[in-house]
């Protein structure tokens, strides 16, 4: 058993933690050691997640500086003795102490928030070092709520700076340091890595060993190049970032061979020339590109193995995945299971019901449609439906995972814009396999879907457990969307566009990010741009959608816009993904400035889906601030989704990115993936070496870092 393993936070029975007995000074208040409670928030539970507790900062005590010589707005370390030490209140209620140093200069040490203690222990004669920022004031120099330590007159400076480290309320930096040292001095670091990997992997990257890291650290020396440790890129981060990818990417891959070892129902491909598969792709008004191809077979192939397959398949915006989805769907019914296919919004769902029913109906197989809004007689049937296996293929929203829906042989779970469902709506579908029927050992296939590739740093990172399929061609037909900015002040100019565009007999959407008035953000609304639309543009049919709209009256208001029944819609979000009307040509989106980069680009891809050329005018609010600025010119420069990605996980960082995927992933706490993506791949490489050849050191890897979250990710 590791000393990991052994160690434990040092809380007594009453929940206390004992004082750490080593030669740093006291703490000079809260001499009660914290409570476990108070030191969970913290993360603060083993002795590693002591040794991990790295420093925010470093203060540098190993100087002294004569008062006299301190210069203002510099911080510096005065030493001296307490000549005078008072409580007033004017201006405000604050202590003050006058500091004496050898030179006889003096300094006031100025507080405004204090306690009784404190002033009884910082009486006249103490002899104490003050460390904080000079300042000239009209009684001389002084220092605002400098740190203070008491010293003895022949008290060493030392030599390695001190740690700052993240605190809270009732765990105070001298109780840490003291814990931490113990931590270190009762924790061996051995390395985990043979001696092979590390002369592969560690000795070409120029790092040092993990306990040389995590000592320097703690305590680095005085001529430490600080610059490269508040940014993080000091060789001994450099460490500590790889071991914690490390770790990130043995948990991923172990889930990943642990669905190995799972039942799926196998579903090889029928070698029959009239397969359902074959006739739905003869009847596709298109050839199949070449990335179609190579990921329907990928796809194929996953669906006639006897593990389930765990696949993402992400391509941009109109890169046919629904296409694919079908082609599976298809061969999952044809090997006899039931597909699912969940959507997270109706009009999504519903986008995906009307082509789909177009395909398969004429196949014998029609879809059935389950979603919140049905009528009860109509909920009743399809349930029986599902139930009895009678509906092989079944598309709706979060309807699919209540409790009351049953499936006779789910094989097939297909998951749309993956990305906005949690963790448990994922894993609650695909526990509908174990309702009942010959497949109730059994896990079904799930594929999931997103319209927002994901960058190869964070594929390689996050999504390590999963099978990658990328559609990185646009099929034929496709047109570029131009993409322009556009001020407010032009306003007018938009409108004329918009009559012209009308004359062509072309469809336009308007985009506004808000129903309802907001005073923070004071951003138009649809409901008063569609007022002001109508105003301006008497003579065109104009449409109105928005997420407030019963399920019913947006499928009426799409259906008319489909039919060109509404030659203008103005709409929120709730059109960013699953529309489809070819002849919509134009774009404006309002406020643009406002959304990201990911929104944006969906939002344009509701446009260039017919032969026309198509426009986006991106229509914001000067001043632009230099972020958002950034995002727009992004936009007019750039189409590639993937590359879009890219730039959006570069402003906006994995955690948003990655949304409610981390309900069961834990973030990273040192590693930047956009920084530190040259030790992903070194990571990775030692990951699966150590799970084929030395598994008994990755299980101490996973266990140091992770703990018992080692098995954190699920699906």
């Amino acid at each position: 058993m590791n000393r990991t393993d052994q160690f434990t936070c040092p809380v007594s029975h009453d929940g206390r933690a004992p004082a750490v007995q080593n030669s740093r000074s006291f703490p000079i208040r809260n001499k009660t050691a914290p409570s476990a409670a108070r030191l969970a928030k913290l993360g603060l539970a083993r002795a590693f997640d002591f040794v991990l507790h790295l420093p925010l900062r470093y203060e540098d005590e190993t100087a002294l500086t004569p008062i006299r010589a301190a210069q203002p707005g510099i911080a510096a370390q005065i030493e001296g003795i307490v000549s005078a030490s008072e409580i007033t209140l004017k201006p405000r209620r604050q202590w003050c102490l006058t500091l004496v140093d050898r030179r006889g200069d003096t300094a006031q040490l100025r507080f405004f928030h204090f306690y009784s203690a404190q002033v009884k222990q910082f009486e006249a004669g103490v002899r104490l070092r003050a460390l904080g920022e000079i300042r000239k004031a009209f009684s001389g120099p002084e220092m605002v709520h400098p740190t203070m330590r008491i010293i003895t007159e022949n008290t060493p400076l030392p030599n390695t700076l001190t740690p700052v480290y993240p605190a809270s309320q009732g765990v105070g930096q001298a109780w840490l340091r003291r814990a931490i040292d113990q931590a270190l001095a009762d924790t061996p670091l051995p390395e985990i890595l043979p001696e092979t990997l590390q002369a592969e992997i560690i000795v070409p990257l120029r790092l040092p060993s993990l306990a040389d890291a995590v000592a320097f650290l703690h305590r680095p020396d005085a001529n430490a190049d600080t610059g490269a440790l508040a940014e993080r890129t000091h060789p001994a981060w450099l460490r500590i970032k790889f071991e914690e990818l490390l770790a990130q990417q043995l948990s991923l891959k172990r889930a990943h061979l642990a669905r190995r070892q799972i039942r799926a129902p196998r579903m090889p491909r029928a070698t029959h020339a009239d397969t359902l598969s074959s006739r739905i792709e003869r009847a596709l008004p298109f050839a199949l590109t070449r990335a179609q191809q190579r990921v329907r077979d990928e796809i194929s192939a996953d669906l006639a193995a006897p593990y389930p397959m765990q696949r993402l398949l992400q391509g941009d915006v109109g890169s046919g995945k629904t296409v694919i989805a079908a082609l599976a769907a298809a061969q999952a019914i044809e090997a006899g299971y039931q597909v699912a296919l969940m959507a997270p919004t109706e009009l999504l769902a519903e986008q995906h019901l009307r082509q789909l029913r177009g395909w398969f109906e004429p196949c014998g197989a029609p879809p059935v449609w389950l979603a919140g809004r049905l009528k009860d007689s109509e909920k009743r049937a399809a349930l029986r439906a599902i139930a009895t296996g009678a509906a092989r293929f079944v598309i709706g929203t979060h309807a699919m995972i209540q409790s009351a829906v049953e499936f006779m042989q789910l094989g097939l779970a297909i998951i749309d814009e993956q990305h906005r469902f949690g963790v448990e709506q994922r894993l609650a579908l695909r526990a509908k396999a174990q309702r009942g029927g010959k497949v109730s050992n059994e896990q079904p296939h799930q594929l999931m879907m997103s319209a927002t590739p994901i960058p190869r740093s964070l594929a390689m990172s996050y999504y390590a457990d999963l099978d990658i399929s990328a559609l990185d061609e646009l099929p034929p037909g496709r047109t570029l969307v131009l993409t322009r900015l556009i001020s407010h002040a032009r306003r007018d100019e938009v409108i004329a566009r918009i009559r012209a565009a009308a004359r062509a007999r072309r469809q336009i959407y308007w985009v506004c990010p808000l129903i309802e008035e907001s005073e923070a953000l004071q951003l138009q609304t649809a409901l008063d741009t569609f007022a002001a639309l109508c105003a301006a543009l008497p003579k065109l049919r104009i449409g109105l959608i928005h997420g407030r709209l019963k399920p019913a009256e947006k499928t009426i208001v799409m259906e008319q816009f489909m039919r060109n029944e509404i030659q203008l819609l103005v709409a929120t979000t709730v059109i960013e993904v699953g529309v489809d009307v070819p002849n919509a040509s134009l774009m404006i989106i309002e406020h643009a400035e406002r959304f990201g980069l990911a929104q944006l680009h969906q939002l344009r891809g509701r446009v260039g889906r017919g032969h026309q050329t198509s426009v986006c005018l991106l229509l914001y609010a000067p001043p632009l601030s230099r972020a958002a600025y950034a995002r727009l010119r992004t936009m007019r420069e750039i189409q590639d989704g993937f590359e879009i990605a890219q730039r959006d996980l570069e402003i906006r960082g994995p955690g948003e990115f990655l949304g409610a995927r981390q309900s069961g992933a834990a973030m990273l706490r040192f590693a930047d993936i956009r920084r530190d993506a040259c030790l992903i791949q070194p990571a990775r490489r030692a990951a699966e070496r150590l799970l084929h050849a030395w598994p008994e050191q990755a299980e101490q890897q996973l266990d140091r870092w992770l703990g018992r979250r080692a098995h954190y990710l699920k699906v």
